[in-house]
């Protein structure tokens, strides 16, 4: 390393410390010591267990086909100083530190990959078998529940909610779904798009109750307004899986003057920078402003804790040197496997004017696009993972489709450009 390339991997922050053991944890500090930073860097994770990764819980640690999920990572090796098992809780960005547990940590420079944390029920902290499924923790109390093949409840269908039914299903549990809307994936994805997906629940002998409304959880029983004006159902629960949404991990953060939106993600800029200086945020939580969508985004998904990382490394580098920082403007990914399908989601289709199905929403594989002035912007493919690779191509060239092609389930997505 030359002496230009050692004083721009140094620059101002000597010593840089990460907020958060998780994917996005981990991987910026990875991506320091890939992009050349040679200062100290300082990983605090709240969990004692070496960092592991989280879509693995809800399906082989959770049916105990692997112990647990840690990262392929040699800390020691890229001289990452780990601190595990120590909460942070509080920051003081006049005197540049952090407080935790054990006293205060310093820093010159400080990325927050805090993630998020799960909404609860209200009201049944006290309840035994009331479950949540975010940390390997979670994943072991819920693991003899599943072998035992107990009757269990789950509030919320959303992705976690369907993946954890899927996984207690395959275990052999008697699984019952309750959802506070009218159909699964409310909050995600358009009602015409759920539809065929409710099917899934009763083709794999889960009942799925929408509409549905959790009154009380008492220890064997959850009880239900199903709306009907009927007198509430009691359902029987050896153990209860609440599955309805989490919020960034951001609460520690009362006080320190960073910005964050009604719902406590970091406001970052289109850099992952925050509202002061030389603090950067990545991953579940903080939002940024996409220029592709128009738009501020806020990913709760495993490929923006992959991808932000580069970002905030390269900008951490690059404050510290004096030299421009890069943007940050992916098309969100995600999946989930569920009931037997692979569903794949890339881009963002809120502000979509155009519907196109690929496939019948009946056959085994089917896909949708949306389209924005017959540009692609954002697509669900359910087994049809060669759709979503072409399709995330297209979304990130911004291509415009041939609409009637791109209908056609037998026509290659990428022969469906208007320009082919």
């Amino acid at each position: 390393m030359n002496d230009a390339t050692e004083q721009r991997s140094q620059g101002r922050a000597r010593r840089v410390v990460v907020v958060g053991a998780g994917m996005a944890g981990v991987q910026t500090a990875v991506a320091l010591r890939e992009q050349g930073f040679t200062g100290r860097i300082t990983l605090i994770g709240a969990e004692p267990h070496q960092p592991y990764d989280r879509p693995p819980l809800s399906k082989a640690v959770l049916l105990g086909t692997a112990e647990g999920s840690a990262f392929d990572v040699d800390f020691e090796a890229l001289d990452v100083e780990l601190i595990l098992g120590r909460a942070v809780t509080g920051l003081r960005p006049g005197d540049r530190e952090l407080d935790t547990e054990a006293g205060p940590v310093p820093y010159d420079a400080l990325v927050i990959a805090t993630g998020a944390e799960p909404v609860t029920l209200p009201g049944v902290e006290a309840v035994p078998g009331v479950h949540l499924l975010r940390t390997l923790d979670d994943a072991a109390r819920l693991r003899p529940v599943l072998a035992a093949r107990h009757d269990i409840v789950v509030v919320g269908a959303g992705w976690i909610g369907a993946e954890f039914a899927t996984a207690a299903r395959a275990a052999g549990c008697a699984v019952t779904v309750v959802e506070a809307a009218d159909r699964p994936l409310a909050g995600s994805l358009p009602a015409e798009v759920t539809a065929p997906m409710t099917g899934w629940y009763a083709e794999h002998g889960v009942e799925l109750i929408t509409g549905a409304r959790v009154t009380a959880v008492e220890p064997g029983t959850v009880v239900v307004d199903e709306g009907t004006g009927a007198p509430p159902r009691r359902l029987p629960a050896d153990a209860v899986v609440v599955g309805i949404g989490a919020r960034p991990a951001t609460r520690w953060l009362a006080g320190s003057g960073i910005a964050t939106d009604p719902g406590g993600a970091i406001t970052a800029d289109e850099s992952l920078r925050t509202s002061l200086p030389d603090v950067h945020a990545v991953g579940d939580c903080a939002s940024f402003p996409s220029a592709r969508y128009g738009r501020r985004l806020l990913v709760h998904h495993w490929d923006n804790a992959l991808q932000g990382p580069r970002t905030v490394a390269a900008n951490v580098i690059a404050a510290g040197a004096g030299e421009p920082p890069v943007r940050y403007d992916p098309v969100p990914y995600f999946w989930s496997e569920q009931f037997g399908r692979f569903a794949q989601y890339a881009g963002d289709h809120a502000d979509a004017d155009t519907t196109l199905w690929r496939g019948g929403p009946g056959e085994a594989a089917w896909t949708v696009l949306w389209l924005r002035d017959g540009a692609l912007v954002a697509l669900l493919a359910v087994d049809r993972p060669r759709d979503l690779a072409q399709g995330r191509k297209l979304i990130l060239s911004g291509a415009r489709l041939d609409a009637r092609r791109a209908a056609d389930p037998a026509v290659p997505l990428k022969a469906a450009s208007a320009g082919s």
